[in-house]
């Protein structure tokens, strides 16, 4: 990458996308939920500069998440919303023109096309790394970006890695490990405490894992409801739309056992919190989402050991109980 921020050759694989990147003013470019918390951990990962601009939808987890750090607020792009995403990218334009880059970072989903918009207008490198829970290939944001010309893109999955036009990348999956609990796992016939957690993503419900948790629950047990926009009038204990960020970590970290969706950005901060989750995936048939790929991420981290992967049918009262497991991050000193 040179002075002026384009790159003189293609990066390679990891170690070389890292060093081209590290230290540089990027424009991070995503949605909110598992696509938000993915670039900001790369932003870490890479050691971008901290000025730069992060662009987005108002949310709860956007405005917490992103405390302190620049921020365009852009219109909300449904999945597959092209035309929500031409006009996210004139908007953008027009707030950051006066604004200098070195690169244009995205991970997806839809406004991933105003990204690519943006680093043409501006003849911007542009990176691409596609999500964390795509295991057998691109998204559908991915699939018109690959055929797209000036624009490097990553798999985080070596299984498609070698796919024309795309690199093998870091995958965030490779952090986690599961250990032993360092407190008890049962509490001896005491109520438990419960959160369950279904996202923010619109316009989808997800009745089916409310009433799996509420039909399951027992005499004492509390709950409480992050629902989106599952909007319930019957169900036992504390209800939100959304939480702030900090009140999410909080009720992960201390409630007795964690229930949620399979959402990569929920999912990678239940495991940054040291919580192993038990997780009912969103399916499409049941108009719970566009597309499946929920299942596959809950699969292969079921298959690490570092969810409990249940359908809502398949979920037991004995699943509420603590896991008497943890997470542990790479580098983190044993508890």
């Amino acid at each position: 990458m040179s002075s002026e921020g384009e790159l003189t050759e293609p990066a390679g694989g990891t170690a070389e996308l890292a060093a081209a990147l590290r230290g540089r003013r990027a424009l991070l470019v995503a949605s909110t939920g598992g696509h938000l918390a993915q670039i900001v951990r790369w932003a870490e990962r890479f050691e971008l500069r901290s000025d730069s601009v992060f662009a987005t939808f108002e949310s709860e987890q956007s405005r917490s998440l992103l405390s302190g750090r620049p921020v365009v607020t852009l219109d909300y792009v449904p999945p597959r919303g092209l035309r929500p995403a031409i006009s996210a990218a004139v908007r953008l334009h027009r707030e950051t023109r006066r604004e200098r880059f070195d690169v244009v970072l995205s991970t997806g989903a839809a406004v991933g096309i105003s990204a690519y918009a943006i680093a043409q207008l501006r003849r911007l490198p542009m990176v691409y790394i596609e999500s964390v829970s795509r295991f057998d290939g691109p998204s559908a944001t991915g699939r018109i970006l690959e055929k797209l010309p000036r624009i490097q893109r990553y798999s985080q999955h070596a299984a498609w890695a070698d796919r024309p036009g795309w690199r093998q990348g870091p995958s965030l999956l490779d952090d986690y490990t599961v250990v032993p609990a360092a407190g008890p796992a049962a509490r001896n016939g005491e109520g438990r405490s419960i959160f369950v957690s279904l996202g923010t993503i619109k316009p989808f419900r997800f009745d089916a894992l409310v009433d799996a948790v509420r039909d399951r629950m027992r005499p004492g047990d509390t709950v409480t409801w992050q629902l989106g926009v599952t909007t319930r009038d019957d169900l036992p204990g504390t209800v939100a739309g959304e939480l702030r960020s900090e009140d999410f970590d909080r009720l992960v970290a201390g409630s007795d056992v964690f229930v949620t969706h399979s959402g990569v950005g929920t999912l990678l901060r239940a495991l940054e919190l040291g919580v192993r989750p038990v997780v009912v995936p969103r399916l499409a048939e049941r108009g719970e989402h566009v597309d499946d790929h929920q299942v596959q991420v809950a699969r292969e981290l079921d298959r690490r050991g570092l969810v409990l992967l249940r359908s809502p049918g398949e979920l037991t009262s004995a699943d509420l109980d603590p896991s008497g497991v943890a997470i542990r991050r790479s580098g983190d000193a044993p508890a």
